[in-house]
């Protein structure tokens, strides 16, 4: 009687194996326990009100005169795009932006750090001191002051009177560019802060090799820092953007918004709009569109940060 061996493909190799997946038993509940009271206080204070400030965005709620709120849709929406204000709030946020954030304090602050890096310690520490001090000023002092300072009898036109040269009340004829520096002043300290650390962490061998194969000041800091502190440069001005977006108490202590609505950004229009005119449905939806802007910034920058040098 003969058998058979069992049939067996010794010729093949065997097929690659599915990667094991770790089980999940009851040790990953255990460890997630000590996250649960954070994201229930996210859930209660960052999700929750802000879902909540979508559903109001889509109705007529008042502060007066009204008994019950009802659902409008997207008409506060289609409303704020027909309103000429809202434009030029719009527009005016964007001015605003980009005069004292991307270009002042971003400039300024890299300026300063660059310059402190080959100052004296006395001179750092005094620069430093003067800057941060305007920097941790509650931001309704720094208004009050850059006020006293920009105001028709103030101190810079005190000063131009004294070299005999034309006044002007600035708060009248030039508030956003009053505003604009006001936040410059208060700002650059953050830029400046980010910008000497990310300053320190290039390799001086770099930039004496540079000096030695004869590479000015400016070529060196054109092609070999700013290069190398790229990502802090984007970080700095993402975070730089964002408070700008929001800045409300230091325009409104200096202008509220005036004269005739030629200094007030979206965060001046939405309280004027939801406080002062009772339209709490419409200047939430306005807050929504400042959301939306902030977002559109952030994910500009968040994609260059993610583009390698």
């Amino acid at each position: 009687m003969t058998t058979t061996a069992p049939h067996t493909d010794l010729g093949k190799t065997p097929g690659p194996t599915a990667p094991l997946r770790p089980r999940r038993g009851p040790g990953a509940l255990v460890r997630a326990l000590p996250l649960t009271p954070a994201v229930v206080l996210l859930l209660l204070f960052l999700a929750g009100p802000i879902a909540y400030c979508v559903y109001i965005a889509f109705t007529d709620l008042q502060l007066t005169g009204q008994a019950r709120d009802s659902f409008v849709g997207f008409e506060n929406f289609t409303r704020a795009f027909r309103d000429e204000a809202f434009l030029n709030a719009v527009w005016l946020t964007l001015v605003f932006t980009v005069l004292s954030s991307l270009i002042g304090q971003n400039t300024l602050g890299l300026a300063l750090a660059a310059l402190m890096r080959r100052a004296s310690k006395p001179v750092r520490t005094l620069t430093g001191g003067i800057v941060v001090t305007a920097w941790v000023l509650p931001e309704v002092v720094a208004g009050f002051l850059l006020y006293a300072f920009f105001r028709r009898e103030g101190t810079l036109n005190a000063i131009l009177d004294w070299l005999h040269l034309p006044s002007q009340n600035w708060l009248f004829t030039l508030p956003v560019l009053a505003v604009s520096f006001a936040n410059v002043w208060r700002g650059t300290a953050f830029s400046m802060l980010v910008y000497s650390a990310a300053l320190n962490e290039i390799p001086k061998e770099i930039t004496e090799a540079a000096a030695v194969d004869g590479a000015g000041g400016w070529r060196r800091m054109w092609h070999i820092t700013l290069p190398m502190i790229r990502r802090s440069i984007g970080t700095n001005l993402m975070l730089n953007t964002l408070q700008t977006l929001s800045v409300f108490g230091l325009i409104w202590v200096m202008t509220r918004g005036g004269p005739g609505g030629r200094s007030q950004t979206l965060p001046l229009f939405m309280y004027e709009q939801a406080f002062q005119n009772s339209l709490i449905g419409y200047g939430t939806a306005v807050a929504l569109l400042l959301l939306l802007v902030g977002s559109l910034f952030s994910l500009v920058y968040l994609r260059l940060l993610r583009t390698e040098v």
